[in-house]
């Protein structure tokens, strides 16, 4: 029954559309924005798809709307149908002319060491090549690879792993603390966790998985998070207050092999070391494109941890 109504010509891409951006924004007013069309209209056309069905797909309340069980199941199918037409619309264009393709990565914070080394390389190859990076929170760009908007996902892995993703590990990445190299605490000879109470911090907002190991660490030193602080998710931003003031901050370990003007302070952050790494979508065909810029990243992923393990040498 459900296969004939959904085959017998009433349902649009339109319908598939909406059913996304109403999950995606909780409400029919901000999906109505998010895809250029009035409420009304929007409004309309959830109602003709749940006719079509013959079952309501949300929840209506005064603060928006909230999928059904149902609704959530057919939102996780009309995201596979967009994002196998947006690959195929792709991929039709790109096979025919490799060199002058589209891939789109995601970013999220952590994945700055490797990536632009990896799209010069990538460009560099195939100057025609079109490449679109998007950085957003981990939960944002898993939606969006869902829905085919983006090839890969480039970062720390944040969240358990998915059917709907495939992982593949580049490395994994330690944490350190850093000032610049200028700063009053690289002149002691030792140093407490205490004497870095004295200093403005920058650290994460409270969504960052980063974030929440930072307050772990302050509590295990029995140490309230510093008053004097600033929270941004920006690396441009950290890097700049960091190499031009007396801030400290939580940062990868590998920003010693790139960033001469930070200094790693002898203090250790914790047992903790969280894998980086590329995400895409599982089932999903990747473009030649996509995949050339995944081989570029495993080829800097191994030349970077080459790298810090001869700076660990030179240090020991």
């Amino acid at each position: 029954m459900y296969r004939l109504r959904l085959l017998d010509g009433r349902l649009k891409m339109r319908h598939l559309v909406l059913v996304d951006a109403l999950t995606r924004q909780g409400s029919v007013i901000g999906a109505a924005a998010a895809l250029h069309m009035t409420q009304p209209v929007a409004t309309r056309t959830l109602q003709e798809l749940e006719s079509i069905l013959g079952v309501s797909l949300y929840e209506r309340g005064p603060r928006g709307v909230t999928p059904t069980t149902i609704g959530q199941a057919f939102t996780r199918h009309a995201r596979a149908v967009l994002a196998q037409l947006s690959q195929a619309d792709r991929q039709v264009t790109e096979f025919a002319n490799p060199y002058r393709g589209t891939v789109v990565v995601g970013s999220t914070p952590g994945s700055h060491h490797l990536l632009p080394i990896a799209i010069a390389r990538l460009k560099s190859e195939y100057p025609l090549l079109t490449v679109i990076v998007r950085e957003n929170s981990p939960e944002a760009l898993s939606a969006e690879l869902e829905a085919g908007n983006i090839d890969l996902i480039v970062g720390r892995f944040t969240s358990p792993t998915t059917e709907s993703e495939l992982r593949i590990p580049l490395y994994d990445e330690r944490i350190e603390i850093f000032t610049r190299a200028q700063h009053p605490l690289t002149q002691r000879c030792t140093i407490n966790f205490a004497d870095l109470g004295e200093y403005p911090w920058i650290i994460p907002g409270t969504e960052s998985a980063l974030r929440r190991e930072i307050d772990q660490l302050f509590a295990r030193h029995a140490m309230p998070l510093p008053e004097n602080r600033i929270e941004t998710p920006s690396w441009l931003i950290v890097r700049q207050l960091v190499l031009e003031n007396d801030f400290v901050a939580a940062l990868s370990g590998l920003i010693t092999l790139h960033e001469p003007g930070l200094r790693a302070l002898p203090i250790s952050f914790g047992p903790i070391e969280r894998s980086v790494g590329i995400t895409t979508a599982a089932g999903q065909l990747l473009s030649p494109s996509a995949n050339a810029l995944i081989r570029r990243l495993q080829e800097a992923a191994t030349e970077r941890l080459r790298d810090e393990s001869e700076d660990d040498i030179c240090h020991a």
